[in-house]
């Protein structure tokens, strides 16, 4: 959080979990699957275009319930490509690694 408000991107980030709240499908521009091979099912990142460019990268679950689970998991402050390189798939994939117990 004190990266989003030192960046001015509190904002974003509240628009962002409201769509994500309001079941409203993916946007490539704001939230958005980056499952880049087979072992990274239900990766996502939250998107922050612009001059800063940053990432939030997410995992999401689906409990017993059948409720959406978005687990808020690794910041990169800034992307400096388009395409995902070697750090962004790093991430990606250690963020895929990641096991979670819901209770």
């Amino acid at each position: 959080m004190k990266f989003l408000k030192e960046k001015n991107l509190a904002k974003k980030f509240k628009m962002i979990c409201d769509i994500i709240i309001r079941n409203i499908s993916y946007t490539s521009d704001l939230y958005g699957k980056e499952e880049i091979d087979k072992s990274c099912k239900g990766i996502t990142a939250m998107k922050f275009k612009g001059h800063q460019n940053a990432r939030i990268y997410c995992k999401e679950l689906i409990s017993e319930d059948k409720i959406l689970i978005v687990v808020v998991s690794e910041l990169l402050e800034k992307k400096k490509n388009q395409k995902n390189q070697f750090a962004e798939r790093r991430l990606i994939k250690k963020v895929a690694g990641y096991e979670y117990e819901i209770e």
